[in-house]
């Protein structure tokens, strides 16, 4: 019933799938705030995608059995990004005390 399914999760149909679907969402985004000047800031929001971006890419790697060192580049990528995240926050909270 489900054979399909394997093989589309473990060649990385699932999470190309699901990183398509989040740029959509993203650009979908982006879009509707240059437009109507409503919703969220793509700066409030922008560094957290592009963590989990490296974070699912690296899943995407580990699957197809990519190259350790490009695993490990997009897991630094997604931690200088959640880093870069945590400390913009951080300042605009203090800005607005």
């Amino acid at each position: 019933m489900v054979a399909w399914l394997e093989p589309w999760v473990v060649g990385g149909g699932l999470i190309d799938t699901i990183i398509a679907v989040t740029l959509l969402e993203v650009a979908a985004l982006v879009i509707y705030h240059h437009k109507t000047k409503r919703g969220l800031a793509p700066r409030d929001y922008l560094l957290n995608v592009a963590s989990g971006m490296c974070l699912m890419l690296a899943l995407r790697c580990t699957m197809l059995g990519n190259s350790w060192y490009l695993i490990a580049a997009l897991l630094t990528g997604a931690g200088v990004a959640h880093t870069a995240d945590i400390a913009w926050r951080l300042r605009q909270r203090a800005q607005n005390r």
